[in-house]
């Protein structure tokens, strides 16, 4: 899955239409393209800025990876604080996020869940709702990756040591690390292909052709968010 920007005709809890419109933007922005929890930390901070002209409402909540997933129905090792808050214009607000029952996940690999920020924009004024209008609340949603202490490897190295080979015909990389490896695309053949996060110790297919031998270039984003690349050659 990637992070992507989601619009819901909504009320706090309930969606009653979901689409993705490309032309809205969010005035409330989260500080970082992802969020990395150590295991040996009491809790991780997030960082919300609302960068518009009017006060919203926002509702945070954590997920498993199952965008369509209601809150109140979701269960994770993790408490979310405030789970929902207003936000003033050129204000911002922290999250907190602390694990509750980590000791529950692999301590041998990373695990993955996703930080969701919704937010909710107040109604306009009595002009304008005497108008036709629409009010949209935009949903955000970033990568939270739950790191054990003492992996063995550097998760900045990790993408580089991916192993690249043809299965069924089909280019195929395999994760041999303990960190999740997020691949953005791959450039095959002069072909640029959409490819996803590949798991640790797993194997993820991009759908494209490739043969043995074949010089790939394939760009992951980073614990930072800055997007790198390597060239490979498949096996």
């Amino acid at each position: 899955m990637k992070e992507k920007h989601t619009a819901y005709y909504s009320f706090l809890c309930t969606f009653i239409l979901f689409f993705t419109c490309a032309s809205v933007n969010a005035s409330v922005v989260i500080d970082g393209t992802r969020v990395i929890y150590p295991s040996d930390v009491r809790e991780v901070t997030v960082k919300l800025s609302n960068n518009g002209k009017r006060p919203v409402l926002v509702q945070s909540w954590i997920d498993m990876g199952n965008p369509d997933d209601v809150p109140d129905k979701i269960t994770t090792p993790f408490v979310l604080t405030p789970p929902v808050n207003r936000v003033d214009a050129g204000k911002g607000q922290t999250l907190r996020i602390r694990g509750t029952n980590t000791s529950t996940l692999r301590q041998d690999r990373e695990s993955v869940y996703w930080l969701n920020v919704l937010e909710i924009p107040a109604k306009p004024g009595e002009a304008a709702q005497q108008q036709n209008y629409l009010q949209l609340a935009l949903r955000t949603r970033i990568k939270l990756f739950y790191r054990p202490v003492g992996l063995q490897g550097n998760p900045m190295k990790a993408p580089e040591e991916l192993i690249w080979k043809v299965k069924s015909g089909k280019l195929s990389a395999y994760n041999p690390t303990s960190y999740n490896v997020s691949l953005s695309q791959v450039i095959v053949n002069g072909k640029t292909i959409p490819a996803d996060m590949v798991s640790p110790k797993g194997e993820a297919t991009i759908n494209v052709s490739a043969n043995p031998g074949t010089k790939i270039t394939a760009f992951w984003v980073n614990d930072y968010g800055a997007t790198n690349s390597g060239d490979f050659i498949v096996n």
